[in-house]
């Protein structure tokens, strides 16, 4: 069985981002970058599919700039086989990324596509969903726990009322969520291995995708600064402050 890992290169979740001087976007100058945390799972997890053979190849997948190819090494030193860079400096938005993906679906057919539920940087949760629509693949989304049956996958994922198994067909599609796995600890001699394992550079007009952007974004801002809390003498004035002040009671 072959896997599709699709990873993104974004801001390290560690790094405190800046809004641009003119309100256009965040600013990514000399900040540190790394893989998106919810990738990282989906890549911990197929790899583990490799490790019990129920997975053969894993491939990873990126979309964007050049410096991408940083994290297709990352994946690739966790334990992917290979990898695929679609290069462009063109911005990229959900459905874009959805057709890429759909494109090299189409390419290189593999049975599951694992990717995660968002990206810390934009938080749209949009791609995986999309890609299924696109490909025309059953889905599951949300997964804490995924086990492989044959030519199915039994998914437990999370919902707002706690926890639903549901069964998908194979070729088919899940996103990550926290709870799935713990990814690995990245080790020197992997990182020295992952420097000879193949990568492949593409660009979007060679697998025939339109990636104009749909979206055009108007204004991005700091949330308002939080002001300082209080101490209250007894439980009296705290229900008053609540009540007449945060109106919350």
């Amino acid at each position: 069985m072959k896997v599709l890992v699709a990873v993104k290169r974004v801001v390290d979740f560690n790094v405190k981002v800046r809004v641009k001087p003119d309100g256009t976007g965040v600013d990514i100058a000399n900040a540190k970058m790394s893989m998106n945390p919810f990738d990282e799972i989906a890549v911990e997890e197929a790899v583990r599919m490799k490790e019990k053979g129920v997975a053969t190849e894993v491939v990873a997948v990126s979309c964007g700039v050049a410096q991408c190819q940083e994290t297709l090494r990352t994946a690739m030193a966790i334990g992917a086989d290979r990898a695929i860079l679609v290069e462009t400096a063109e911005e990229l938005q959900p459905l874009a990324v959805a057709k890429i993906l759909k494109a090299l679906v189409d390419k290189e057919h593999p049975q599951l596509l694992i990717l995660g539920k968002q990206a810390i940087d934009d938080d749209c949760n949009q791609t995986g969903q999309m890609l299924a629509a696109l490909a025309k693949l059953p889905q599951a989304t949300f997964a804490s726990r995924i086990e492989i049956a044959g030519d199915s996958a039994n998914v437990t994922r999370e919902v707002d009322g706690g926890l639903e198994t549901i069964r998908i067909r194979l070729p088919g599609l899940i996103t990550t969520d926290l709870r799935l796995n713990e990814p690995r600890y990245v080790t020197l001699p992997n990182i020295m291995k992952a420097k000879k394992k193949p990568l492949e550079t593409v660009k979007p007009a060679d697998l025939g995708v339109d990636i104009a952007p749909r979206l055009r974004t108007l204004k991005v801002a700091e949330p308002p600064q939080r002001s300082a809390g209080v101490k209250v003498p007894d439980v009296a004035t705290l229900v008053q402050k609540l009540k007449h002040e945060a109106k919350v009671i």
